[in-house]
């Protein structure tokens, strides 16, 4: 009885998302083709930022909220290839490579930051994403322009220097997710071309139940594969090693002689480098960049579909990622017209998601400080036994 209440507990949240699109899906009428469609779509939008979590859980820091200071890094790249016209797959490795070293300065700023607040890394991260939100603002809103030089006119305020609230990605726009055109089709035999839009797709697969085709971003979740491989090599690694200790305990691997906080600090440094370079991806999807807002919910999002998909605040893996995004997402496609389906109002499922967004998060914590002080407690009664025993 035990363990099936510890296995509920371990899988409640991923439990209640399940029913809950079992629920929505029906109500909303969608369609197979168009569902599947619509998550394959987000898993190569959303995977590779919330992948860029994983590090940092590894080492014993938990959620990094302070994964937005490498999405703003991605962002001033982004802008730099807009102004000087670089377009494609070319302007998309400019832009991680102008905004690598950005990420990677602010990732020692807050990995350094972590360091004086351990215990309390995550409210810390959170505090400091919002710190250097601001000048992230103060860059783009008034030295782009008037100190740093931007040439085109399209970018600028009407005043002659900040950038415009919306800028268009047209350039890189689904670059990487049509770099490999594939399609899976349920009217055409798998090993043929077809044309969709304009553009000749291979079909890779064929599936009878499908109405219509589904497109793939082939090239980005290869990208996204190429990622998971690395992680599962980084864990082997005398670095993957040192941070899996670190997070198991910190004192302990201390006293081993592994540098607690040098290793912490380029945890942070790898996840913020990571997080930069999944804002590129996410934004090259959407072909539009929002300056000032789109990377203030890249933290939360990503952080609600890891722990939607099974994880805590100590313990992530690959298959988290995965069934998060596919949960979340689908709650997120499902939810408005489901709402209005059943109450016949669509912002009754706007603020519900809303509402889970940061709901889930809360449950998710407060899951965590009742395992830990039950683990705590179930340690002290293993010691007064010992003690009765001797």
């Amino acid at each position: 009885m035990r363990k099936f209440f510890d296995l509920i507990a371990n899988n409640a949240v991923p439990a209640v998302f399940i029913i809950i699109s079992a629920f929505a899906i029906p109500l909303s009428g969608y369609s197979a083709s168009y569902l599947v469609q619509e998550l394959l779509t987000r898993i190569g939008r959303n995977s590779f930022l919330i992948l860029s979590l994983l590090i940092p859980i590894m080492a014993g820091m938990g959620l990094n909220f302070g994964m937005v200071l490498g999405a703003m890094a991605g962002q001033i790249g982004l802008l730099f290839i807009c102004d000087w016209g670089i377009v494609g797959i070319p302007g998309m490795i400019l832009a991680c490579l102008i905004g690598t070293p950005i990420a990677i300065v602010l990732g020692i700023f807050c990995g350094h930051v972590l360091n004086r607040a351990k215990g309390r890394e995550m409210v810390t991260s959170y505090i400091l994403g919002f710190f250097i939100n601001g000048v992230y603002q103060m860059v783009v809103l008034y030295l782009m322009g008037w100190i740093i030089p931007i040439t085109n006119p399209l970018l600028l305020l009407s005043r002659g220097y900040g950038v415009r609230n919306a800028v268009s990605l047209l350039g890189i726009r689904g670059v990487l997710d049509n770099l490999i055109p594939a399609v899976i089709t349920g009217t055409q035999g798998a090993g043929q071309f077809l044309n969709i839009n304009g553009s000749s797709s291979y079909i890779i697969m064929h599936l009878p139940f499908l109405n219509g085709s589904i497109r793939i971003p082939l090239a980005t979740l290869i990208v996204i594969g190429l990622f998971c491989l690395f992680i599962v090599w980084f864990r082997k690694t005398k670095l993957g090693q040192d941070m899996r200790a670190i997070g198991q305990n910190q004192a302990v691997a201390d006293s081993a002689g592994i540098p607690v906080n040098r290793t912490r600090i380029i945890a942070i440094v790898i996840s913020t480098v990571l997080a930069c370079y999944g804002q590129i991806i996410y934004l090259q999807n959407m072909g539009t960049l929002n300056t000032y807002n789109s990377h203030d919910q890249a933290g939360m999002f990503s952080i609600a579909a890891l722990l939607i998909g099974g994880a805590s605040v100590s313990r992530a893996s690959i298959a988290n990622v995965f069934a998060g995004v596919i949960l979340f997402h689908l709650m997120f496609i499902v939810a408005p017209v489901a709402g209005k389906n059943l109450v016949g109002d669509a912002q009754i499922g706007e603020y519900f998601r809303v509402f889970v967004s940061y709901g889930i998060i809360a449950i998710s914590l407060v899951l965590h400080a009742w395992r830990r002080n039950r683990e705590k407690e179930a340690a002290r009664r293993s010691l007064r036994g010992n003690k009765g025993g001797e």
